[in-house]
């Protein structure tokens, strides 16, 4: 053996089969065993113990309690806006990779370069908005601001790195939101035991920085640069899932995230002066609250501005369940990402944007297509759509004859001509136009009706050609409308370069009308699962995958032939009563029968005559009248049985009502039940809630967003004027652009008053007036502070420097923001440190000017003349008007004797009298202790950002610090003299003698009386001992003395040790002997009482025996 073990194969419990069954049936018996127990023996099973019963309920009602949230008002919109999803991490850690994967998991779609936001479509009442956030400051600090779910990725190979705890630090000031961990680049790990030490003490980290229990998923490794299907599904399911708090900020400010840029200054202007403003319109789903028009907002990175117009547009990514079609453009529409360049053309309010790709654009003047020039016809037009569409002409087939406009108006159909709607989709993928018609309100034909709903359910029979030469026809007939034919034409050659044949699809607009458009394979079986659950997730996809022998037929040569599904015999009762309420005859609803809607007709307009066949149809009360005809009376009377079938049904109908009506009065007067507090407060903000959704909903959205503003959800289009040239220039969509709307009072600047503590990994300490960068509210913005710390008195005392490990004050120039308002600092966002860069944080506390800031200022004066505790003091003021504002002040000297100033003297100027406690002296130094009032710097640099060129966005420098300056510029700090350290030189002081008089001196005690020692003399000089010179033999004698001392007293010291051992050992070999004769001792008494017991047992039967013989 090569001293390996073989490890055993671990034991699988089973969980089917017939030994699973049989431990499932023993336990269910157990339980029924003791619940027959309970029953038979209640008592057995009672109260114990009063106060541990007590104890226990108590404990359970706190776990409860612990679970509850202030109850909030549900303000959220039936269809709420995309869930932003922000991917955070260090880079290169696998933030855009988790990103395709997640796409692909949820539409089954690659993207490739992404870039800017990504909206998914998750589940059925789920979207999702996915951003990457990369590594630079200003863009963690605006993200964390809007993120609902935050994807934190952390490499276990390296560990945690310091991105990761500086946007956790960033979520904790701007409200926390719902944090979910991602493990990346585990299949570096070879050892499986340190890969489950490092998940164990990364996870117990992750969740001291977020909370107890916080998600943290595994990606194991990647299989052709992806991670595995099953761990991004798992992922996807959680956040398909996954519930969230409202935060205050968001919920009390319109923001939006926008998804797409353009620019709609005039090109004359822009030719005119190239550095002229734009105006320039932003899309993006509404979040937050509601927006009114004309609202200020603040860009971050950018400034504030004003709105000039702001319009709602169609939802560019709807929800299934809003429009419920299965059409080969669903894998499109749950797909929309105009940044990242999916979706070519895109309508907007007033025009519509071509996205052709990059190879079409490049092509050579000889290898120019039919598609180019109809891009350069189209872009060189002058005449409008309207005045083409009304020149234009139809050809419903091949030769026949052309149609106008006027024929159709002279035939007045009953479906007007299509138009285009001015509120198109902007950003749909495939759907191009909207078709409307005019005489949708007025009476149309049910047939209309019914091909409209077949269309809108996906079984309409038009189909569409295959074969390249019928798309160039299409074309020319479809040219009633130059922008499908550019559709069609720029979707056609963006297929061909790939050599994929170029297959035309059906795309539906919203009026039921079908326009083929080309490129592109079928893509329903591509369609993804729609999940509000973790089973909707798997039952999902069964449903969307089409029929696969239905699909030749859009190919087929003859595609307007209907192929029906199958032939059914109508000879057959069973088949007719299935379609029996299909008609007009027929019971339609549980509360529509057309037999008693019809009575009810003919109670109300009576009897008519048929023109036609001159038959009269008489009324009820007619047919009442005229009971002598036999046939009318045999028809009155299956009327009536009739009638008086469905009058018993509604009657029970009623009373059934008013009795559940009665029983919930009856529940709600007596039936309490367990209703608390708590239970009353959530029912009373679900009422309100449910009065906010029914007030406005009967309204259409234009007329109530005139009442209530645009609500959230909705996907809006703000148009901004005079925004920086710099910002359309240089934009780049890997950084957001959010458009957050401010309050009444939030567009002002003033003084703020704000709690502030240093960082405690931030290594160094702050200085007052220091620049610092400060993120509160929406803005970034560059102010400079002053710190102070309140005294016990009220006084507010500036600070040169920020504590240690409390919190202190700080006043700033900045934006009105409400209180209570989280903030963070941090010194620079153009340097990334290997050091933590979040300097401080903090929360707003007032909006005024009311907190005085003091400075504390010596003043310094000395004697020039001295009368007892009276003194003339100069030097310390210039005029007689400056010591009259001092008058009363108190005074100290260096020496600790306190005074006050009474009254300035006229010579010299400056002078004044005081008195003090003791008489001074001509050198102390007197000086008054006052305080200055401090004036807070009015800084505000907003910290633009995103006008930077690409490249140097993350290059922001604003007002540099003293310190920095300095150093920039090769300033070397030249001290004051008088601030330097000397060593402190005093001069020896010679007091004079305490003389005491002779009569204090007998009433003091003996101890207190001085004495009169007299001096001590010089010692006679006989007294003193005479110096001793030794001879050279006493030296030697001397020496050999020590000597001898020396060795002496060394065999002493190791005598003196050879006992101190002997003795140890004495004392052990004694401890030994001891312990021995304990052992002896214990075993002769173990055999003495044993010897003892047996002689008392041995007396204890002999005296038994005697005594049963003496009862012989």
């Amino acid at each position: 053996m090569d001293g390996k073990v073989k490890e055993q194969k671990r034991h699988q419990q089973k969980h089917s089969g017939p030994k699973s069954e049989r431990k499932k049936a023993r336990k269910l018996g157990d339980a029924v065993e003791e619940e027959n127990e309970r029953k038979r023996n209640p008592k057995a099973f009672a109260v114990q113990s009063a106060v541990r019963m007590a104890k226990t309920f108590h404990r359970t009602q706190d776990l409860k309690t612990k679970k509850h949230h202030i109850p909030h008002v549900d303000r959220s919109p039936l269809e709420p806006p995309p869930i932003v999803v922000v991917v955070v991490g260090p880079p290169k850690v696998g933030k855009t990779t988790l990103i395709r994967c997640l796409i692909k998991n949820f539409t089954r779609q690659k993207l490739g370069d992404i870039r800017g936001p990504v909206t998914i479509v998750s589940g059925k009442k789920r979207r999702l908005t996915f951003i990457e956030c990369n590594n630079d400051i200003n863009t963690m600090i605006d993200l964390a601001k809007v993120a609902d779910l935050v994807l934190m990725l952390i490499d276990a190979s390296f560990g945690f790195e310091m991105e990761t705890f500086e946007f956790l630090n960033i979520c904790q000031v701007h409200g926390f939101p719902r944090i979910m961990g991602v493990l990346t680049h585990l299949d570096s790990f070879k050892n499986n035991k340190a890969l489950r030490t490092t998940k164990k003490v990364l996870k117990h980290r992750f969740w001291t920085e977020v909370y107890q229990g916080a998600k943290l998923f595994y990606l194991s490794g990647m299989v052709y640069g992806e991670y595995q299907a099953q761990e991004v599904k798992n992922l996807g399911r959680f956040i398909s899932v996954i519930k969230f708090r409202p935060l205050t900020w968001q919920t009390s400010h319109p923001y939006v995230f926008a998804d797409r840029m353009e620019d709609l200054t005039d090109p004359e202007t822009m030719r005119v002066d190239p550095k002229c403003d734009r105006t320039v319109s932003l899309y993006g789903y509404l979040r937050g609250t509601y927006l009114k028009k004309h609202t200020q907002i603040h860009i971050p990175g950018v400034g504030d501005f004003s709105v000039a117009d702001v319009g709602f547009l169609p939802d560019p990514c709807p929800l299934p369940d809003t429009k419920r079609k299965r059409t080969l453009n669903e894998k499109e529409r749950l797909l929309y990402a105009p940044m990242s360049g999916v979706g070519g053309v895109v309508y907007d309010k007033d025009a519509v944007y071509i996205d052709l790709p990059s190879s079409h654009v490049n092509q050579e003047q000889e290898e120019l297509r039919p598609t180019a020039e109809l891009v350069r016809s189209l872009i060189d037009t002058h005449a409008t759509l309207d005045a083409k569409m009304a020149a234009s002409k139809v050809s419903l087939f091949r030769g026949s004859a052309t149609i106008t406009d006027t024929d159709v108006e002279d035939q007045q159909l009953v479906t007007a001509a299509p138009q285009l709607d001015q509120l198109s989709d902007p950003t749909a993928t495939r759907e191009r136009r909207k078709m409307i018609f005019a005489d949708d309100g007025e009476d149309g034909d049910e047939e209309d009706d019914t091909e409209e709903e077949e269309d809108a359910d996906g079984n309409s029979e038009e189909e569409c050609d295959e074969e390249e030469e019928d798309e160039e026809e299409e074309l020319d007939t479809t040219e009633v409308d130059p922008v499908s034919v550019l559709i069609k034409r720029a979707r056609a050659s963006s297929e061909k370069p790939s050599g994929k044949p170029s297959h035309a699809k059906c795309v539906k607009p919203g009026g039921g009308l079908k326009m083929p458009i080309a490129g592109g394979k079928p893509t329903l079986s591509e369609a993804p699962a729609f999940a509000d659950s973790e089973d909707d997730l798997e039952l999902g996809k069964e449903d969307l995958r089409p029929d696969k022998s239905k699909t030749h037929r859009a190919d087929a040569i003859d595609c307007s032939r209907f192929h029906a599904d199958g032939l059914h015999n109508w000879d057959l009762e069973e088949m007719r009563n299935s379609i029996a309420d299909c008609f007009v005859t027929g019971k339609w609803e549980e509360w529509q029968d057309a037999a008693t809607l019809l009575k009810a007709d003919e109670n109300l307009y009576g009897d008519f005559e048929d023109l036609e066949t001159g038959e009269v149809h008489e009324g009820e009360e007619q047919k009442q009248g005229n009971q002598t005809e036999a046939d009318g009376e045999d028809e009155k009377e299956d009327e009536k049985v009739d009638v008086k079938v469905d009058d018993e049904t509604q009657k029970k109908n009623k009373r059934m009502e008013k009795k559940r009506r009665l029983k919930e009065r009856f529940d709600a007067e007596y039936d309490d039940g367990d209703a608390t507090y708590f239970d009353d407060l959530k029912e009373e903000m679900q009422i309100q809630a449910d009065l906010n959704r029914t007030e406005f909903e009967s309204m259409d959205d234009v007329t109530r967003v005139q009442y209530e503003g645009f609500r959230p959800g909705m996907y809006v289009r703000l148009e901004i004027a005079a925004l920086p040239c710099e910002f359309v220039a240089n934009f780049d969509p890997h950084y957001p652009i959010i458009l957050g709307g401010l309050g009444s009072s939030e567009g002002n600047v003033g003084y703020l008053q704000m709690r502030l503590k240093k960082h405690r990994w931030y290594q160094r300490i702050l200085k007052t007036r220091d620049p610092l960068i400060v993120s509160l509210g929406w803005r970034r913005f560059q102010a400079m502070p002053l710190y102070h710390i309140e005294d016990h008195n009220g006084r507010h005392r500036l600070l040169k420097y920020t504590p240690q490990h409390m919190h202190c004050g700080a006043s700033i120039w900045g934006p009105i923001t409400p209180q209570g308002s989280g903030f963070l600092a941090v010194q620079s966002v153009s340097e990334t440190k290997a050091n933590f860069r979040i300097a401080a944080t903090g929360v707003v506390l007032e909006l005024d000017k009311s907190v005085t800031l003091v400075k504390k200022l010596k003043l310094i004066g000395y004697p020039y003349k001295i009368y007892k505790n009276t003194s003339f003091i100069k030097g310390m003021f210039n005029t007689m008007l400056e010591v009259a504002k001092f008058e009363g002040a108190s005074l100290r000297t260096v020496s600790g004797v306190r005074g006050q100033i009474k009254k300035a003297l006229s010579t010299p100027a400056g002078a004044y009298r005081a008195t003090f406690e003791d008489r001074l002296l001509m050198s102390d130094i007197v000086f008054l202790r006052t305080w200055y009032p401090v004036a807070v710097p009015q800084l505000y640099n907003p910290v633009t950002s995103l006008l930077l060129p690409i490249g140097q966005k993350e290059q922001w420098s604003g007002m540099r610090t003293v310190g920095k300056l300095k150093h920039d510029l090769g300033i070397h700090y030249k001290p004051k003299t008088d601030s330097l350290y000397k060593p402190v030189v005093r001069t020896p002081r010679h007091f004079n003698r305490l003389n005491i008089p002779r009569q204090l001196q007998k009433a003091l005690p003996f101890k207190s009386k001085p004495k009169q020692d007299q001096a001590k003399g010089k010692t006679p000089r006989d007294l003193l001992r005479p110096a001793v010179v030794r001879e050279p033999h006493e030296r030697k004698v001397a020496a050999l003395l020590d000597a001898l001392s020396t060795v002496h007293s060394y065999k002493r010291k190791k005598a003196r040790g050879a006992q101190r051992a002997k003795h140890k050992d004495f004392l052990q070999h004694k401890d030994k002997q001891e312990v021995e004769k304990f052992k002896r001792q214990k075993e002769a008494k173990k055999k003495l009482y044993r010897m003892m017991g047996q002689q008392e047992t041995k007396s204890q039967r002999s005296s038994l025996k005697g005594a049963s013989q003496d009862g012989k």
